[in-house]
């Protein structure tokens, strides 16, 4: 099946079986931060933009993204570069392996709602499992990012 979509920003075609997932398909184009986790859309870990709003890539066809604009971490560096020091600061990034999908949600969850409240971050997160964390230090460093925004 020929399918066409916008990847970070640039046009890419390929010919992809009908039940490639979306996660495959952006790995195999190089977007690395895409992770399989469970497979079973639970964790996050394959979270990306599609049209703007957060999916997990593991539960969406390749070809459901045809004519649509996919954005993964690797198109969102700039963006992601101004908060992910907070999460480092706060130990949030112990063993790194759930940050692309955090990153992502978050990314999404403050373009939806700038100002949000703690409640609000943690319900916008939930679907992301972190092994290690806690998501205490996640919430912090979202919290003192947010708060350095508005000084």
């Amino acid at each position: 099946m020929k399918l066409d979509l916008t990847l970070n920003g640039r046009a890419v075609s390929d010919d992809v079986r009908p039940d490639l997932t979306l996660l495959e398909f952006l790995r195999e184009h190089g977007c690395l931060s895409v992770k399989q986790g469970c497979g079973t859309a639970n964790c996050g870990l394959c979270t990306v933009l599609l049209d703007d709003v957060p999916v997990l890539s593991c539960s969406v066809l390749a070809v459901r993204a045809n004519g649509r604009a996919v954005v993964t971490l690797e198109g969102l560096q700039e963006e992601a570069s101004a908060f992910v020091g907070f999460l480092a600061d706060q130990g949030a990034d112990q063993c790194g392996f759930c940050n692309p999908g955090m990153v992502m949600n978050t990314i999404a969850l403050l373009r939806e709602n700038p100002d949000p409240s703690d409640d609000e971050i943690r319900a916008y997160l939930a679907g992301n499992l972190c092994r290690c964390s806690g998501y205490e230090g996640q919430l912090r460093g979202i919290r003192a990012y947010l708060d350095s925004r508005k000084e």
